[in-house]
């Protein structure tokens, strides 16, 4: 009897030992709803992976992991792939990851949408503690509170807690040059941590410690702090020469980059990196960049997936600047001539998100609304144009309601260089594809010429060719204004691809060089 109570007791508290780890990492897991008849799982985050099987309507799933617009599940014994877009669900908790901006000027939001209030924004580069996501939004710590910014322009970087506190070794003669303006120094090595000072532009220090994008550096008045590497450079001893030899160098943005042979898409790939890693810059070739490998090897990466820090080329230091959107038209304009090719400095651009608040624009067959994408496509080729050293302004930057004509004034009182104007197309029939690009007056043509073209070269649509438009937005303009049509969300097969994150990527580069080889043509 003695025996059987003892082996009843043992079999109970092994029970108990089994399950309490289970209800805890099921607290910490995300679960998600089909939303669609059926919805296919792949075998990686993307459309390219393949098919591994499919799941239902009204079937729950399990989260794993996150990445961008894609979810990784539990599927059978294994695991697998869905969109995110054809899924409902509630906040999953984000540990063990910090994230990394993209982009200039990612907005940071008090709640999860686009018509919630601007408290901030973040530099390309800058690396931040990342909380929860909410379907496409993450919630992160910025000025000692919580906001929230989009999924499509943060990268999510693994770190261990030994990497996050473990210091990292330190060369006895290694130093960090600045290479932005200004450079913050903060007491701990985090960006929610206090301002201790300010640095400037081609001052050196010793490094006395790392951890992690961070280095520990002393001040003029002895005092300690830390510096963000992403702003600079390191090099093996103090600099005597002249600044304008500070080595150049580029840090990853997006996981899983490719490093090629050439620098062309079409070259082999020699390695892939995540974001967050650093390289020295041997040479720039066009839009590419010659990068040496621990290895002592070179590869070639695209220098839109990057951040640049040096002086062999324009560095993208962090903005605080405000945007001159109420700068008079009678304010002298920097001369053509004087801008160098390859570059926005001194140019004025409006980019316009069409539709926004109660004008929804049109929706897709799926239920995308079109203000939406508008936004989100308009905020990332804001960036890029920027980056370039363009000024611009937006017309809207939540989801607001602007007049037609009010936007064209936007661009008439800044004198603005180019109107960029951001749609996405519909019509009765399902079958129609593709992607336009509009103008109504010949000083418009030649912009829209440009940006056609080189759209055409990044994007898998149909080519509709450029058009006159009778369009408002158009007819009304002073300024060299285009109004591009990308796409129809009439079409449910065009619908998912340019709902996605990586279509935005490539349609804002192939609008972003169309641009920059229109105002080439200007100096030439």
């Amino acid at each position: 009897m003695g025996d059987k109570l003892l082996h009843k007791m043992t079999m109970f508290l092994l029970t108990i030992m089994l399950v309490i780890p289970l209800i805890e990492v099921h607290a910490q897991e995300m679960e998600v709803i089909v939303d669609t008849s059926s919805l296919k799982v792949r075998s990686g985050p993307g459309l390219t992976y393949d098919i591994i099987g499919a799941v239902q309507k009204g079937d729950k799933l399990v989260v794993i992991e996150k990445e961008n617009d894609w979810y990784q599940i539990n599927y059978g014994t294994s695991s697998g792939w869905v969109a995110s877009w054809y899924t409902t669900g509630t906040a999953v908790e984000i540990t063990n990851k910090q994230a990394i901006s993209k982009v200039n000027k990612l907005n940071i939001r008090t709640e999860p949408s686009l018509s919630s209030a601007v408290i901030g924004q973040l530099q390309e580069g800058e690396q931040f503690t990342s909380y929860k996501s909410e379907g496409e939004w993450i919630e992160i710590s910025y000025n000692d509170r919580k906001g929230w910014v989009h999924s499509d322009y943060v990268t999510f970087v693994k770190q261990s807690d030994s990497q996050e506190n473990q210091e990292q070794g330190v060369s006895s003669n290694e130093y960090f040059t600045v290479s932005v303006d200004i450079l913050n120094v903060r007491s701990k090595a985090d960006l929610s941590s206090d301002k201790i000072g300010q640095v400037a532009r081609n001052q050196q220090f010793k490094v006395l410690s790392k951890v992690h994008n961070w280095v520990q550096i002393e001040l003029e008045n002895g005092e300690k702090g830390w510096l963000y590497t992403f702003y600079g450079n390191f090099t093996g001893a103090p600099s005597t020469a002249n600044s304008s030899n500070a080595e150049k160098s580029i840090t990853i943005l997006y996981n899983g980059t490719n490093l090629r042979a050439e620098s062309t898409t079409n070259s082999e790939v020699v390695a892939r990196v995540d974001a967050g890693k650093s390289f020295s810059v041997l040479e720039e070739q066009n839009d590419w960049y010659k990068i040496k490998l621990a290895d002592g090897s070179t590869a070639y990466v695209a220098s839109w997936v990057v951040s640049s820090t040096g002086s062999s080329g324009s560095s993208n230091p962090p903005d605080t600047s405000t945007n001159n959107s109420t700068e008079s038209p009678a304010t002298p304009t920097p001369p053509v001539e004087k801008r160098k090719s390859g570059t926005l400095k001194g140019l004025t651009i409006v980019v316009d998100a069409g539709h926004g608040g109660n004008d929804r624009g049109t929706t897709g067959a799926l239920g995308t609304d079109e203000k939406d994408i508008t936004l989100l496509t308009a905020e990332l080729l804001s960036s890029k144009l920027q980056a370039a050293g363009a000024n611009v302004i937006m017309s809207r930057e939540s989801d607001v309601y602007v007049d037609l004509r009010k936007r064209v004034s936007i661009g008439h009182q800044a004198a603005a260089d180019a109107f960029i104007s951001l749609h996405y197309d519909a019509v009765d029939n399902s079958s129609v594809r593709g992607f336009t690009t509009y103008y109504m007056h010949d000083y418009q043509k030649k912009l829209a010429s440009y940006v056609h073209k080189e759209l055409g070269n990044m994007v898998e649509l149909k080519d509709r060719g450029t058009q006159p438009g009778n369009y408002l937005i158009l007819r009304e303009n002073r300024q060299k204004a285009i109004l591009i049509e990308l796409g129809y969300l009439s079409n449910p097969t065009e619908e998912r691809n340019v709902t996605t994150a990586q279509f935005r990527e490539q349609a804002t580069r192939g609008i972003y060089n169309g641009i920059i080889n229109y105002f080439d043509s200007q100096i030439k």
